[in-house]
């Protein structure tokens, strides 16, 4: 991940944009590497940047006055880390901690907003990530009042395996215990019953996928259904880049056929 384009085209929004809209954008988008346990902001404070991760996973998480926490939702190069920034009041409603490392586009909130009340493809990109990310945190909430902790493992490692690249996970159950807001015995309990059955591989902090289809299977109906509001985002974002292409092409037809008989 050596510069910005790059890491434009490893986002998946950024790279639905139109070339013109994201020409926009680049001055004000720094390219940043982001260290696994990394705070992003946490909840209640003024939004400072956005991020759009490229290779990097970030997990939305809400605390407690405790202390403890509870993973809402996990962003990866499909969308963006801090949608409050550009929706009137840039107070961030969850706390963002970088989940698996790797590379983001960093963004000024000020710029976004700016930006997104200049650009329509832009805050129509925008606003269709943001409902894709309303239903995960409503399906992860339904999720972990309503389904036993395997299942809930099951659609924690699938979320996270769509997001990365191989088919293993660094991660420590006391980790994943603490974002599906559980005991960490309870994890150990769930990971072995998916060992056993053949699904996965668990050593020395890293959990291998050796059945993905067999997972999925065994997961609840809330992975699926995660799954299909961001297909659906990426479908929707396809057909405007289309339109929008089409449109700049056939303004620029009459022009070059203008050119070719001058």
């Amino acid at each position: 991940m050596a510069d910005a384009p790059s890491a434009r085209k490893a986002n998946q929004m950024l790279a639905a944009l139109p070339l013109l809209e994201w020409r926009r954008l680049e001055p004000h988008l720094e390219l940043v590497e982001l260290p696994t346990g990394a705070m992003l902001y946490e909840s209640g404070v003024v939004l400072q940047h956005v991020y759009f991760p490229a290779t990097t996973v970030v997990s939305l998480v809400s605390s407690m006055q405790d202390g403890t926490s509870v993973e809402v939702a996990v962003v990866g190069s499909e969308g963006i880390v801090g949608v409050c920034a550009f929706m009137g009041g840039g107070h961030a409603l969850s706390g963002a901690v970088v989940q698996g490392p790797g590379h983001a586009l960093r963004m000024p909130a000020r710029s976004i907003a700016w930006h997104a009340n200049r650009s329509e493809a832009l805050m129509q990109q925008l606003l269709c990530y943001t409902q894709a990310l309303f239903t995960h945190m409503a399906q992860t909430s339904a999720c972990n009042r309503h389904h036993a902790l395997d299942q809930q493992l099951c659609r924690w490692l699938l979320l996270n395996l769509d997001r990365r690249k191989g088919s293993e996970i660094v991660v420590t159950h006391e980790r994943i215990a603490n974002m599906l807001g559980v005991r960490r015995e309870g994890v150990t309990g769930a990971a072995l019953k998916l060992q056993k059955a053949g699904l996965i591989q668990y050593r020395r902090g890293r959990m291998a996928i050796l059945d993905r289809a067999g997972l999925e299977e065994r997961s609840c109906e809330c992975y699926a259904v995660v799954r299909r509001a961001h297909d659906r985002l990426l479908r929707d974002a396809g057909s405007r880049r289309l339109a929008s292409d089409s449109g700049l092409r056939a303004s620029i037809s009459p022009i070059a056929s203008m050119l070719a008989t001058a």
